[in-house]
Parts: C-alpha cells; sequence; structure tokens
C-alpha cells in the first residue's frame, strides 16, 4: 500500500498558481503566514487543486500538494481534447471551455491554462468571461467546469 502511494506521487506534475503572505493581527502585532494554492494533475485527465496555508513557504506548498490530491477529479478527454463545450461559474470567476481541433494547441490564459495542461488537455479554446483576475477563483471555476464532463460523460 505504501510502495503504491510513491509510485502515484511521482505521476503528479504540480505547479505553484499563487502565493501570499496573509496576516493575523494580534495583541503583540502581526503574525505572518504564506498561503499556497498549487495544482497537480498527471497528464493523463486527472487533476487538482489545494489551498493550504503555513508558517513558512514550504510548509504551506507542501499542505497545498496533499489538499490537491484529496480533491483530485478524472474527465473524460476524446484524443487530446475535452468532449464537449463546458461552462462554470465559480463566486466572480467565469469561464467557458470549447474543445478545438488536433494540433491547434492550448489556447488560454493564465490559472485555467495551467489547471488544463495539468489535466493532459493539448488542444483547447478557454475564456474567462468573469470580473475577477483573481487566480484561486478562476482556477477553481475551471476545475468546476471540467467536473460538469465527469459529471455528465460516464
Amino acid at each position: 500500500m505504501m510502495n503504491d502511494n510513491l509510485n502515484r506521487k511521482e505521476n503528479f506534475n504540480e505547479e505553484v498558481l499563487d502565493l501570499r503572505r496573509v496576516t493575523r493581527v494580534v495583541a503583540g502585532g502581526k503574525r505572518f503566514r504564506f498561503r499556497a494554492t498549487v495544482v497537480i494533475g498527471d497528464g493523463n485527465g486527472r487533476v487538482g487543486i489545494g489551498v493550504a496555508k503555513g508558517s513558512d513557504v514550504e510548509q504551506a506548498v507542501g499542505k497545498g500538494r496533499v489538499q490537491a490530491k484529496k480533491n483530485l477529479i478524472k474527465i473524460k478527454m476524446k484524443d487530446r481534447t475535452i468532449s464537449r463545450e463546458v461552462e462554470a461559474k465559480f463566486s466572480a470567476a467565469k469561464v467557458l471551455i470549447k474543445p478545438s481541433a488536433a494540433g491547434k494547441g492550448l489556447t488560454a490564459g493564465g490559472a485555467v491554462r495551467v489547471v488544463l495542461k495539468l489535466a493532459g488537455v493539448q488542444d483547447a479554446t478557454a475564456k474567462c468571461l468573469g470580473t475577477t483576475t483573481n487566480k484561486l477563483t478562476n482556477a477553481l471555476a475551471a476545475v468546476k467546469a471540467l467536473s460538469q464532463l465527469k459529471a455528465q460523460d460516464n
């Protein structure tokens, strides 16, 4: 069982999407912590996002990686692209993802591009339609859109 977990760990690629220093004000002053948003994927239809805080950057990223593994979803792909057009809204972020022809490449920006790339989608077009530029909410909207593929196409 333990050996299986080690092998699975090696198959995931990860990218730190966002790293912020957050502050809590206490009687003696300010306490600083770090919040990391980590996206992991195996390039074969599985992708997950984790958000975690830690006292230093390394700890926050490690905890984010663990959270991302807990939040993994599996999407169904057709060749190198998604099977159909999907749209989702998360908070102020709204994302539209469309399949495209083979060889066209990944036409997407920011957080949505990272999520699609780590999921293994090679040919798709994506557009952020929401009013926010927040990487976390855009990435969560992309995962929500991709999870629609999981729910309706299986």
